[in-house]
């Protein structure tokens, strides 16, 4: 990922335009949750491109390491705050606010459960009313979740989705979903400039190994030699996205007059089998595959459907699954 002071690569629509730069230098941004796996490295890209970056974060699931390589950087503030207590006193203007807090892991979704519900609620309601207030692009990061275990695939936005309302995967799902529609609400009745990007699975450097979801779960095993668990009989798929390509399709969106919502990930689906079996095969690993009872409403498929981002941001995913694990496995085994 970018540094301080570093330049991303341009981007580009499919058809070769540049897109136009909206935020850089001389903008300050709003990042919720932005010591957590996927905001720390949008902080990290919006700082290489001279933005201000001031980022909230109670630490439930963030990480003081993942931000801590910004602690002598200018342009960089933490504020340390929950905001399911209210938004802290942040003087100034924000030009755009990304919410991105939120636990994120199935292990937080029977932790917990309150915080998500709240943060995704009572959070959301806090920074729209901020975005409103300065005139802020406000960008939601909602989740494939919201598609729940779906009966189409791939899943386009048009797709409503099938989820389980009372699951213990509701706490994330329905919160989200409730998330995206006050995002709607304040677009249209309060002519907010807002986005939403659903994102699809989403590995890389600065996961938690007790993450609780397949790539960290299976790198962590892989490396200590103990046996991959994979749920059921590990034929459910998923479409893993390299953080690098995530950030990169956010800032398209945060760039854009998109309203979404938007997917943003990969078409690269494989099995939970094929992708234990690769990060064995890339650890150098002994660790055999062990086959352990699925959890509720996993989801059997999930892959999404690339259309809008493709053609409404010229968003097209660039790094190879297994050069992307390859890095993330070197991240882990330090």
């Amino acid at each position: 990922m970018w540094g301080p002071g570093e330049s991303p690569a341009p981007f580009a629509y499919s058809d070769g335009m540049a897109v136009t730069q909206r935020y850089g230098a001389g903008h300050r941004i709003l990042l919720s949750g932005g010591a957590g796996f996927v905001p720390s490295h949008v902080a990290d890209a919006l700082l290489a491109r001279g933005c201000e970056v001031v980022v909230v974060d109670n630490f439930v699931t963030g990480s003081r390491e993942n931000i801590a390589h910004l602690a002598d950087e200018p342009r960089f503030t933490l504020v340390e705050a929950d905001l399911v207590e209210g938004l802290p006193d942040l003087p100034g203007r924000f030009d755009a606010i990304l919410h991105m807090a939120s636990p994120a892991s199935p292990p937080d979704f029977a932790k917990l459960p309150m915080e998500i519900l709240k943060v995704n609620s009572v959070g959301t309601i806090a920074l729209l009313d901020r975005a409103v207030a300065d005139a802020a692009r406000f960008l939601m990061a909602s989740t494939s979740e919201a598609y729940g275990d779906p009966a189409v695939h791939p899943q386009p936005e048009s797709y409503w989705g099938n989820v389980n309302p009372i699951g213990v995967r509701s706490v994330y799902d329905e919160s989200k979903r409730f998330a995206e529609a006050a995002t709607m609400a304040y677009h249209r009745f309060h002519g907010a400039d807002t986005a939403i990007v659903r994102i699809f699975n989403t590995y890389g450097p600065r996961m938690r190994a007790d993450d609780g979801r397949a790539i960290p779960t299976f790198i962590d095993q892989a490396l200590r030699g103990t046996p991959i668990t994979v749920h059921g009989e590990g034929a459910q798929t998923r479409s893993i996205t390299y953080v690098d390509d995530l950030v990169r399709g956010i800032l398209l969106l945060l760039d854009s007059t998109e309203t979404g919502p938007i997917n943003c990930g990969t078409e690269h689906e494989m099995t939970m089998l094929e992708l234990a079996r690769t990060i064995v095969r890339l650890a150098g690993s002994n660790s055999e595959i062990q086959l352990v009872p699925r959890p509720a409403d996993d989801p059997e498929k999930r892959r999404p459907d690339l259309t809008l981002a493709r053609t409404r941001l010229g968003y097209e995913p660039q790094v190879d699954p297994e050069d992307g694990l390859r890095r993330t496995i070197e991240f882990f085994a330090k």
